[in-house]
C-alpha cells in the first residue's frame, strides 16, 4: 500500500482566475516520470471554481472522465450550448473517444469543489458518450476503462472491508472525513494505491466518511 497525502500534490490551476488545482499525478508542466498512472487512472484532479471561474472550452479525447460534485454546482456545457447542473451525490461520465469539446464552470452563488478523475480506455477511438447520474449508489461502472467506481461512506467507528481490494489495482482517495485504512489514518485529499490483492480493512475514524474506491484490472 503506497500512501500518498495531500499536502504531496502537485499545485495547478489559475489563482488569479479564481481556479485552484491539486493533482494526484504528473499533469502539465509537473512531470514526473515515475509518477504518470497508476492501473487505468492517469489524473486525480481536486478542483476549486470561485463562483463565476470556469474552464473554457477545451478538447479532450481517447480519456473516460468521471467528476464527483462536493460543495457546489458544477455547469458542464457542451459545443451546442446545452447545460448539464451537476451537484453533490451526483456523478458525471465523459467517454471522450475520438473527441469531444466542453465548458465547466462555476455559476452558481457559492465555491465549487469537485474531483475529476482520468483513466485511459481499454481501447481508443469510438463514439463519445455522456452520462450524469443522480444520487448514485455506491458503485458505478466504466466498463471502457476495465473500471469500477465504488463509494464507501464509513460511519465514526464502523469496520467494513475495503471493496475491490482483490483487484489487481486499487486507488483509494478520501474526499472527507477520515478513516483508517490497515491501521493507516488517512484524511480529506489524502490516497492510497493498493496492489497485490488480498483484503484491507476500513474503518471511520472521525465523523461521516466519504471515500472513493477505483477498482482497475489489469
Amino acid at each position: 500500500m503506497d500512501v500518498r497525502r495531500a499536502e504531496d500534490r502537485y499545485p495547478g490551476g489559475e489563482p488569479e482566475a479564481g481556479i485552484t488545482t491539486r493533482h494526484a499525478f504528473s499533469f502539465g508542466p509537473h512531470y514526473d516520470p515515475g509518477n504518470l498512472r497508476f492501473g487505468a487512472l492517469i489524473a486525480c484532479n481536486e478542483e476549486r471554481l470561485a463562483p463565476g471561474a470556469g474552464f473554457a472550452e477545451h478538447p479532450h479525447s481517447h480519456t473516460e472522465i468521471v467528476t464527483w460534485v462536493v460543495e457546489g454546482e458544477l455547469t458542464h456545457r457542451d459545443p451546442a450550448g446545452r447545460a448539464t447542473v451537476v451537484r453533490p451525490g451526483d456523478l458525471q461520465w465523459l467517454s471522450a473517444a475520438s473527441g469531444v469539446r466542453h465548458t465547466e464552470r462555476n455559476d452558481g452563488e457559492r465555491p465549487l469543489v469537485f474531483v475529476q478523475m482520468w483513466l485511459a480506455p481499454l481501447e481508443p477511438g469510438g463514439e463519445p458518450a455522456y452520462e450524469v447520474v443522480r444520487a448514485v449508489g455506491d458503485s458505478y461502472a466504466v466498463p471502457r476503462a476495465g473500471a469500477v467506481l465504488r463509494v464507501v461512506r464509513p460511519a465514526a467507528g464502523e469496520r467494513t472491508e475495503l471493496p475491490g481490494a482483490a483487484a489487481d489495482h486499487v486507488h483509494v482517495h478520501v474526499v472527507r472525513g477520515e478513516v483508517l485504512l490497515d491501521g493507516e489514518r488517512l484524511g480529506p485529499g489524502d490516497a492510497a494505491r493498493i496492489s497485490g490483492g488480498g483484503p484491507v480493512g476500513l474503518r471511520g475514524a472521525a465523523g461521516p466518511a466519504e471515500v472513493l474506491v477505483w477498482e482497475m484490472s489489469g
